[in-house]
């Protein structure tokens, strides 16, 4: 069975990611396109991971062998940069093989249609449903030089576009007379060649780290979370740069830390950016933010007379709000580290999320605490936390069917007023708090939010979820 999750279809290499099973999901992907026409152009890239060149390949000469003309990137490519890619050279779709921020051991495959967007809900669908009635014998394919040779195949490179863009986006001679220095870590991913060179451009970026290719990632994931950024935060404080960035395997998600070393969460991070981008260009409309996202923004926008959209998990319902309201949109973020904004691709780009953070520091001559301060001054405290719980699948089973039949009329002493189930389960409760449960869509995970305005609350809430997904159990 072939299933997309939250941000495409992912698996484990050589288990469920096998030649054999890209082979049907790249046809079932030609089937989908060619309900569009005949005369049909894709963009296809990969990650640095094990084997993506190879399986990004191999997918290719079965688009060549059904007539369909495939860009081949010549080397690793941000997903960012192949979903600008299909707007800016108006394409049909695209195919991304990464498994993003997911441990070494994972790969995967991104689909985009012509707006440059994940595709939604009703159009995997439609992808599972011919994988289930695809026979690998009828696969179509025409090896790769051939498909070279007949036009079918063109090697490719998106970069100097997507570098043009970034520039148009963001301030870049604020960027210059700054004169701030970064520090940067790519993971080991796909960003090299991208963030740093922009960051080059405007004079900033002082020295990039992990920038090798490591298949294994140092033994674990390419994720910029707090835990994995230890050696950035070290560099940072150590010698005083102003800030440090990190993106993710694919460069689609960011990780910020300030100067004094502290790690400013992906909630902050949106939070300020939205401040900023009113404060500096004026901008006013809609902000889109996924449910589990902090209400840090919607105080915020309250106060500023923005408007909120509240969208399931998964990047792909940002973008359909971009897409949908293009003349409002200012800006769309998850609390998992995505962002866009207004005039850019309906996905989320950790390089630009970057960029426009040292453009936030450097406009306003404030570090992000200092701007954090100021944002707190007209929303007052508020408090986030997200703890994620690994557990077997018979575990996984039991919580799920908890959520179904067992749902409770308080959290830590506080009543629920409401149970918001767009994405999981959301209980808003009194106190001006609310607490979360979803069932990760990529991996084997129950992640538990929490929110409130103070931390000994928010502390009282962590502990209440944890014995209502583990019970006495350990995490």
């Amino acid at each position: 069975m072939i299933k997309f999750g939250t941000s495409g279809w992912r698996g484990i290499i050589a288990d469920d990611f096998t030649y054999a099973n890209v082979a049907v999901v790249t046809q079932a992907i030609v089937n989908l396109l060619k309900e569009q026409g005949t005369k049909i152009s894709v963009i296809v890239g990969y990650d640095t991971r094990f084997m993506s060149e190879d399986f990004a390949k191999f997918a290719v000469e079965i688009l060549a062998g059904n007539g369909i003309k495939a860009l081949f990137c010549k080397r690793n490519t941000p997903t960012p940069v192949i979903a600008y890619d299909i707007i800016h050279s108006k394409l049909a779709g695209g195919i991304s093989f990464t498994a993003s921020h997911n441990p070494y051991k994972y790969n995967g495959l991104k689909c985009f249609l012509d707006r440059g967007g994940h595709a939604l809900p009703e159009t995997t669908q439609k992808i599972e449903n011919y994988c289930s009635l695809i026979q690998l014998k009828n696969v179509k394919s025409m090896s790769f030089d051939e498909g070279v040779k007949n036009k079918f195949i063109e090697l490719y490179d998106p970069q100097n576009a997507y570098i043009k863009k970034i520039k148009e986006l963001v301030n870049f001679k604020a960027l210059k007379k700054s004169k701030i220095k970064v520090a940067v870590d790519v993971l080991h991913g796909t960003a090299v060649g991208y963030l740093d060179v922009l960051l080059d451009s405007a004079g900033m970026c002082n020295v990039i780290i992990n920038k090798n290719r490591d298949t294994m990632f140092n033994g674990g994931a390419p994720e910029p979370s707090e835990k994995n950024l230890f050696e950035l935060r070290g560099l940072v404080k150590k010698e005083s740069y102003k800030l440090g960035f990190s993106t993710d395997g694919d460069a689609d998600r960011f990780g910020v830390i300030d100067s004094d070393g502290t790690f400013i969460t992906p909630n902050q991070v949106i939070t300020v950016l939205l401040y900023h981008l009113n404060r500096t260009r004026g901008w006013t409309g809609i902000v889109a933010r996924s449910v589990m996202t902090t209400h840090l923004i919607d105080k915020l926008a309250a106060k500023i007379g923005i408007e909120v959209k509240e969208t399931p998990v998964g990047f792909k319902y940002i973008g359909d709000v971009m897409v949908n309201n293009s003349d409002k949109f200012i800006i769309g973020g998850e609390e998992s580290g995505g962002f866009t904004m207004r005039g850019h691709a309906p996905e989320k780009d950790g390089i630009l999320a970057c960029l426009l953070v040292a453009e936030a520091v450097a406009m306003n001559k404030k570090s992000l605490k200092d701007l954090l301060k100021d944002i707190k001054k007209l929303t007052n405290e508020v408090f986030t936390s997200r703890l994620d719980f690994y557990l077997q699948a018979e575990q996984i089973d039991t919580f799920r069917e908890t959520l179904k039949t067992k749902i409770p009329k308080s959290m830590a002493g506080m009543k629920i007023q409401k149970n918001v189930t767009i994405d999981g389960h959301k209980f808003i409760l009194d106190e001006n708090s609310w607490i979360g449960f979803r069932l990760s869509g990529t991996e084997p995970v129950v992640r538990l939010y929490a929110e409130s305005d103070s931390q000994t609350k928010l502390n009282k809430l962590l502990k209440a979820g944890k014995i209502f997904i583990c019970g006495n159990r350990r995490k």
